[in-house]
């Protein structure tokens, strides 16, 4: 499942590790918010590495439907129900900053973009509701949003909110030009160096296997943090969801960027002459088949756009903070010499980007009204609440993932190509799989806290129901917390 934007993506000229190095800053992870960190960083003249533990974009920046949206489905009111009205303007605030820094960047980087327009729309009579209550939310933060009967889509919707001009495009140029001109400013980009740890000494310490790299100060832009310190791995929660393109015989593609209300989520926009659609989103490690999932979301595509052609299908991992907003800031714990972005919610774009502005006002000065009153939010009761019951989960998950591998031997027989099925292997949990015609045993404990992993049959990996830290086939780490890979087994 190799999404459109890396399957199309042009070759990226990067840099060569430079072991104890030392520079001001060290940005580990190269996605978006890693990216234009480093950026904005260098345009104030810091010396800044970043570090990228596979590829420029290889996790969620380059899985991602890359709509950049200040209208973002029901963003705003599950933000409000989860804190209180001053930080869900803030929120507004610093997503309208982001947009504007973004689109700017583009037409000044020549990347290209399309301009179109945002619409929230209820595909049932319960879900109008919603759609009506998030248009008054958004008109309050001063976006000039309308409010239509019909969202113009193949099916029956029951009202929509429309927000003009906003923005899509290839995430992957993007990227790209953020490579190019971090590297004009004398800073440099490095692929395939995993950050294995950070030490908070003066000054910081960041070891790879390659070897260590020096800094003053340390960002960790990795979706979520690989450091245990401030457990934002228990403050938010890994959401895996799913899109695909399509080509149609008609050429017949709706004019917009769409997303519903409903669960589950049906997001939609255009690339081309391609339709995009994407959702059916769950907890990383937690559908008996994401196979099923990815296939739903075809079948409903092809139910509304007969004749549709699937393209390319993947999936986008996410982390979603109890309140809705990001966590940004320095890490506890840390010296003041770390610092963190986690919690986009599925909305990276403006949100990686407003995160991104605020680690750098965080160590240039500079820092504006929303990012204080989005800093300093009080944890309400619902917000608790959630937090507990995602962490309950997570006690049930680790106690249903050992009795079902517990409760059996590894299989002797190698699966079938493409399956994977687990077991006990000397009273521990092992997996054993079948992919490209290569079988692999492997220990199926996460290294990270020990959860027993689930067999993905959609991605073929292995992935963790606790904390969502992913793994190939082969063991090697994908994604998450985890920042060793998974012990092969005989």
């Amino acid at each position: 499942m190799t999404s459109l934007w890396l399957d199309t993506a042009a070759p990226l000229e990067t840099d060569a590790f430079e072991p104890d190095a030392t520079v001001d800053e060290v940005v580990v992870g190269a996605g978006l918010t890693g990216l234009v960190t480093a950026l904005l960083l260098a345009r104030a003249g810091r010396r800044v590495t970043v570090l990228e533990a596979r590829t420029v974009g290889a996790a969620t920046t380059g899985n991602t439907t890359a709509k950049l949206s200040q209208l973002q489905g029901t963003q705003l009111s599950k933000v409000l129900t989860a804190t209180y009205p001053a930080v869900m303007r803030a929120y507004a605030e610093g997503n309208s900053a982001a947009f504007d820094w973004m689109t700017v960047y583009l037409r000044e980087s020549g990347v290209p973009f399309d301009r179109r327009d945002a619409v929230t729309y209820a595909a049932t009579a319960d879900g109008a509701a919603a759609v009506l209550h998030e248009g008054r939310l958004a008109a309050s933060t001063g976006l000039d949003v309308r409010v239509v009967a019909d969202a113009g889509l193949p099916f029956r919707t029951y009202g929509a909110v429309v927000l003009q001009d906003q923005a899509q495009f290839d995430p992957l140029d993007v990227l790209g030009a953020l490579v190019a001109d971090i590297r004009a400013l004398g800073g440099r980009v490095v692929e395939g160096a995993r950050v294995t740890a950070v030490r908070a000494s003066a000054p910081a310490r960041v070891t790879t296997p390659l070897g260590d790299v020096h800094a003053d100060h340390v960002v960790l832009a990795t979706g979520t943090p690989i450091l245990d310190r401030g457990l934002y791995f228990v403050k938010t929660h890994a959401h895996r969801s799913y899109a695909q393109s399509f080509r149609l015989p008609s050429g017949d593609l709706p004019d917009g960027m769409f997303i519903g209300v409903e669960s589950p989520t049906r997001s939609i926009r255009t690339f081309g002459d391609l339709l995009l659609t994407g959702g059916n989103g769950h907890g990383v490690g937690r559908h008996d088949s994401p196979r099923r999932a990815a296939q739903e979301l075809t079948d409903w595509t092809m139910q509304h756009w007969p004749g549709a052609e699937l393209d390319h299908s993947w999936a986008a991992q996410d982390y979603i903070a109890p309140h809705h907003v990001p966590f940004v800031g320095f890490l506890p714990r840390g010296r003041r010499r770390i610092l963190l972005a986690t919690g986009f919610d599925k909305w990276g774009m403006t949100n990686g980007v407003a995160t991104a502005m605020t680690l750098a006002a965080d160590l240039l000065g500079g820092h504006e009204p929303w990012m204080r009153a989005l800093r300093h939010r009080i944890t309400t009761p619902r917000a608790l609440a959630s937090g507990i019951g995602e962490n309950a989960a997570v006690g049930w998950w680790y106690a249903k993932g050992y009795v079902r591998t517990l409760s059996r031997p590894l299989p002797a027989t190698p699966p079938a190509e493409g399956e994977g099925a687990t077991g006990r292997r000397r009273m521990l949990p092992a997996g054993i799989s079948t992919v490209d015609g290569a079988t692999c045993a492997v220990s199926t404990v996460c290294p990270h806290l020990f959860a027993a992993l689930s067999w993905n049959d959609g991605e073929k990996s292995w992935d963790c129901p606790a904390h969502g830290s992913r793994f190939a086939a082969d063991g090697t780490r994908l994604e998450g917390p985890a920042k060793r890979d998974l012990r092969r087994v005989e």
